[in-house]
C-alpha cells in the first residue's frame, strides 16, 4: 500500500456505487441469446450459407494454428535427432566420461 494512503480511505459504505460489469452469467446469456439470434434470423432469410461458411473459416484457422504448432514441434525433434544422431525424440545421450 502507498505510504500516504490511510486506511480509513477504504471503507464498505453503501452509498458506494458497484461496478457497472455484468455478472458472467448475465454475460453468458446475452451472448447466447445474440448468437441464437443471429442463427434464427439467418435461417428465416435463407442465409445460412454465409454464416455456416464463416463458422467454417473460423475452425479451418484454428485448426491451422493447431497443425502449425505441430509441424514446428516435428521440426525442432527432427533438428535434435539431426544434432544427437539419434532417431529417438529428445533422447539422452550417455556421457561414459562424466561417471553416470
Amino acid at each position: 500500500m502507498h505510504p500516504h494512503v490511510h486506511g480509513s480511505s477504504i471503507h464498505n459504505s453503501q452509498d458506494m456505487e458497484l461496478p457497472k460489469c455484468p455478472l458472467i452469467d448475465d454475460w453468458i446469456r446475452k451472448t447466447w441469446y445474440i448468437y441464437t439470434m443471429e442463427y434464427y434470423s439467418a435461417i428465416k432469410k435463407n442465409k445460412i450459407m454465409p454464416f455456416a461458411a464463416t463458422w467454417m473459416e473460423l475452425e479451418t484457422l484454428i485448426l491451422n494454428e493447431v497443425s502449425q504448432i505441430e509441424k514446428d514441434k516435428y521440426h525442432i525433434t527432427y533438428i535434435w535427432n539431426l544434432i544427437n544422431g539419434t532417431k529417438e525424440p529428445f533422447h539422452k545421450k550417455e556421457n561414459p566420461g562424466l561417471g553416470e
